[in-house]
């Protein structure tokens, strides 16, 4: 071989150990994640799922449902015997009704050694019975400590004779980027410990499940079965709780931050409960036509659209037509933004909050008071429009509630008598469609197309109303 060829040959040899020492320095020993974007997929996620698969656990749930007595009077429906009715209750004779027993599967993941386990709530929320399995075949009778629907979070427990119970740390959910690895570990359709990989698809998702929806998506296959499951980091941290799944779609799931989590979980370990924050307002978003209109710089922030007398805004001096735009130090973006941070406030905390009013930031100091049920269900959180209606997301209760398959778009929770709404014939339950031909999925597309209609114009609405849909206009007075 020539000079010159031996020489060309010892510096690609060079070149390539200085390469792998680049790439081995990209590697992120401390956080386990890997950083450089010339690496690619890991060879295994072996030493991963055995690590953590022996915390997560099989949950199975017996709850007790009762059914009519008379098999027809069920068919038909309450207060409808249909064509025969008169027929049946000749021989119905008061039979009694028949209590059946339903059993039901989920998961969850040991995160404390005295037995505390972190679950969805719907997973037990109606539960008679609880039994949990482990991984290594023990099986024991679990009680609920409490539960959360609002974040759908349960917290159970199992005896604590057992000292060497695995468990899994809860990790930091804000760390976490749109591309990390994670894996989903749980039991779909009973096929216990089932391991599957993906990434963080997007963070801060709002999917119309509850009031503090922060969800995190990802395409690591989720399945019925799954709920209550770890959704984990490379380091083996669980930084999220998959709870939720879009029955159309594929490889498209929602898991609980674990940051909420913690905050959650503390509180139902202390306390049986979660006590939240309340500072008497009703919140909008913002579209292009009302931040423009307010004299907004950028679309950021909660428009107040009512305010409580004589609760904390109001003492504040928070007014109607405000524009919230940081609250205890932290920029709120939208409206589930400041009910988070609102909610997650402790109770009799004095904190700084900034509104942009005519133009103008102003610094404000709001006393958080306790959420209560009476508070949650106030018509001062439910934003009337000058129609004389109060619309809502389709949440998946109320999807339930009313036997709504499509769930896009809005729902009237109320209708105010005498109002325009009212003597136009909208009812509560209707499912508002269309704005002025304009499809609404949401609470935001509504408001958007409601932004851009006229005082003194009518408003074309499509109405959906059971199985019918039908054009309802109203003028805005």
């Amino acid at each position: 071989m020539k000079k010159s060829g031996v020489i060309a040959l010892v510096i690609a040899g060079i070149l390539l150990v200085v390469a792998g020492v680049f790439v081995g320095s990209r590697l992120d020993r401390g956080k386990g994640q890997i950083s450089s974007p010339f690496v690619g997929f890991p060879q295994s996620f072996a030493d991963l799922s055995a690590k953590v698969s022996p915390a997560v656990v099989n949950i199975s749930t017996t709850t007790t449902v009762r059914v009519p007595g008379n098999p027809f009077r069920h068919f038909f429906g309450p207060g409808d015997e249909g064509p025969f009715g008169e027929f049946f209750k000749r021989f119905d004779g008061g039979i009694p009704d028949r209590e059946l027993k339903q059993q039901s599967l989920g998961s969850g993941f040991i995160f404390d050694k005295s037995g505390f386990i972190i679950t969805n709530n719907h997973v037990v929320e109606k539960a008679d019975e609880i039994k949990v399995k482990l991984a290594d075949g023990r099986e024991f009778t679990a009680k609920v400590v409490g539960r959360d629907p609002k974040t759908d979070l349960a917290l159970i427990k199992i005896s604590s004779l057992f000292k060497d119970l695995p468990t899994l740390p809860l990790g930091d959910s804000e760390k976490m980027r749109v591309g990390d690895w994670v894996l989903s570990i749980g039991n779909p359709f009973g096929l216990e410990h089932t391991v599957t990989q993906g990434i963080v698809s997007a963070k801060g998702r709002v999917i119309g499940s509850g009031p503090y929806d922060n969800f995190i998506q990802t395409d690591a296959p989720i399945n019925p079965g799954n709920s209550g499951g770890p959704l984990v980091n490379l380091n083996g941290e669980v930084i999220g709780i998959n709870t939720a799944i879009i029955a159309s779609g594929q490889g498209i799931g929602f898991a609980i931050p674990s940051d909420m989590a913690k905050t959650v979980i503390s509180q139902i370990k202390e306390k049986g409960k979660v006590v939240r924050g309340w500072i008497g307002v009703s919140i909008q978003s913002l579209t292009p036509e009302l931040a423009q209109s307010l004299g907004l710089k950028q679309m950021e922030g909660a428009l107040v659209g009512d305010v409580v007398p004589g609760g904390p805004a109001d003492a504040a001096g928070i007014k109607r037509g405000d524009v919230i735009v940081s609250f205890n130090g932290k920029p709120v973006k939208n409206v589930s933004a400041l009910s988070r941070a609102v909610a997650e406030t402790g109770v009799g905390q004095t904190v700084e909050t900034r509104v942009v009013r005519e133009g103008k930031e102003l610094p404000l100091r709001i006393t958080v008071q306790e959420m209560t049920e009476e508070r949650m269900s106030s018509r001062a959180f439910l934003p009337r429009s000058e129609l004389g209606i109060t619309v809502e997301n389709i949440t998946p209760h109320i999807a339930d509630q009313l036997r709504i398959r499509d769930r896009n778009g809005v729902v009237v929770i109320e209708v105010e008598p005498g109002s325009p709404a009212d003597s136009a014939g909208i009812q509560p339950g209707d499912i508002i469609k269309e704005v002025n031909r304009t499809p609404v999925k949401n609470l935001d597309e509504y408001h958007g197309a409601m932004a851009k209609t006229k005082k003194g114009a009518p408003v074309l609405f499509l109405i959906r109303r059971g199985e019918q849909t039908f054009y309802l206009s109203i003028r805005i007075s």
